[in-house]
């Protein structure tokens, strides 16, 4: 169910254009902006700045080899797109297109991947708190330091 809220824009531009010049991004409201939103999921709005066209994005991609491996199941609207980026010669593989749109979205989505980064490493601080507490009570002959593939980062 989507909900149409309001929002109070007083101030926001101000502080979108002062984010945006840390960053090195220079952009005019001069002319006014229209904005209208509908969150399906409720809650605020993230404003998101991209590349006006994906050039640079396969020109990076293009200078670091892509010898890393992921399998993917899509659906066939998904593969549908990926074969029409194909065809306009933007791409050359559905495998390029597929890398390109990846990095996309993870660029849109950086803010959360770093908070969950965070979280991670404080799980692996605790994995490796529980390790040392471990070896202390069972000594240094215990199954981790043996090499025991049993651990949770191998499965």
């Amino acid at each position: 169910m989507s909900q149409d809220f309001n929002f109070d824009f007083t101030g926001l531009w101000d502080r979108i254009r002062s984010q945006l010049q840390d960053k090195g991004v220079s952009i005019d409201f001069e002319n006014g902006f229209d904005f209208s939103c509908v969150n399906p999921m409720g809650g605020g709005v993230k404003v998101v700045c991209v590349a006006p066209d994906l050039k640079q994005s396969v020109e990076e991609m293009g200078r670091k080899p892509r010898d890393q491996v992921v399998m993917v199941r899509v659906d066939e609207s998904t593969l549908g797109d990926l074969d029409a980026w194909v065809a306009t010669g933007a791409v050359k593989s559905r495998s390029e297109a597929a890398a390109l749109f990846i990095r996309e979205g993870l660029k849109v989505r950086s803010d959360e991947l770093e908070r969950l980064r965070g979280a991670l490493r404080e799980v692996k601080e605790a994995q490796e708190r529980l390790r040392q507490r471990a070896r202390e009570i069972f000594g240094a002959g215990s199954a981790d330091d043996a090499g025991d593939d049993a651990s949770p980062d191998t499965q």
